[in-house]
């Protein structure tokens, strides 16, 4: 049986990260106003598609991930564009490892994560993009 590590994206997958996590917070949802309910699937949501995201580069590397020369793991930005209905668009990015903030508004990382941020700089409409 082969696996398409990209299927952990799909609408299933998601649904049943986040129903799993709103399960197993019931607790909470039962004391929640409808509009604090709305906030926590969304933030579950976002926890799902990370937990999802670092699942799919584990499958998609194997046995493990490539190590480079220096011996550091590669850096990797994700970013998922997701419908939020009608005209909206939800993008949620990952970096892995954590980006380097080095003040004054830069970060620091690797050409796929600077790539990644400067692509969301893009999106949002954001210039001057310092690595």
């Amino acid at each position: 049986m082969t696996f398409d590590p990209d299927a952990l994206f799909s609408d299933a997958a998601v649904r049943a990260a986040v129903g799993a996590l709103a399960s197993r917070n019931t607790h909470h949802l039962d004391g929640m106003t409808e509009d604090e309910r709305q906030q926590a699937l969304h933030h579950w949501q976002e926890l799902a598609v990370d937990v999802l995201t670092a699942a799919r580069a584990a499958v998609e590397g194997g046995p493990g991930p490539e190590v480079s020369v220096e011996g550091e793991l590669p850096g990797r930005a994700v970013i998922v564009l997701q419908d939020a209905g009608g005209e909206d668009v939800t993008v949620h990015a990952t970096f892995h490892p954590e980006l380097e903030d080095l003040g004054d508004g830069e970060v620091g990382g690797t050409p796929a994560q600077i790539t990644g941020v400067m692509l969301l700089q893009s999106l949002s409409g954001e210039d001057d993009v310092e690595g």
